[in-house]
């Protein structure tokens, strides 16, 4: 079943899932890859950045690599949750390096966040330096991660019949 992307083609949603894969690729590589001259292609690629389909390129760096092998996962509970509160919350999670990913959440807590720090001792300083003094903060929980079985950018929901 192919789902519907209102103003995506399958040229389009092809052209997203390859410099998915490979932000690299040459205009010429990513044309014949998808079936389309360089011309058409590169109107293409402009077009859905400029539409804001393709937000930017960059680097995905091997964390592990780096040393920054401890993920934690956090719920946190806020004491406040009217839109201010969360505007206020929102922006200080933005200024905390060691928090890769932050959610809004529709549960029983408010947020999840993503933690990466190279040790547990180091999680420990950010939770009680950082994140426990992050505006409207009640409560948190926390989840280590044993090991990455996937992570991936977007892919699957744009794949395009074979």
């Amino acid at each position: 079943m192919q789902t519907d992307f209102p103003g995506l083609d399958r040229f389009d949603r092809a052209i997203l899932m390859a410099l998915a894969e490979d932000g690299r690729m040459s205009i010429a590589d990513l044309a014949r890859r998808i079936g389309l001259s360089k011309s058409p292609t590169q109107a293409r690629v402009k077009r859905l950045e400029a539409e804001g389909y393709i937000t930017g390129y960059r680097a995905l760096v091997d964390p592990i690599r780096l040393g920054l092998d401890h993920v934690a996962f956090v719920e946190v509970r806020l004491t406040d949750t009217r839109e201010k509160a969360l505007s206020e919350f929102n922006a200080a999670v933005r200024r905390i390096a060691e928090i890769e990913q932050a959610h809004m959440i529709a549960s029983n807590f408010d947020y999840l966040l993503k933690i990466r720090t190279r040790s547990m001792s180091d999680y420990r300083a950010v939770l009680a330096e950082k994140i426990s003094t992050l505006p409207h903060v009640a409560s948190t929980s926390t989840f280590m991660a044993m090991e990455a079985v996937k992570e991936t950018g977007l892919m699957g929901p744009l794949e395009v019949p074979g």
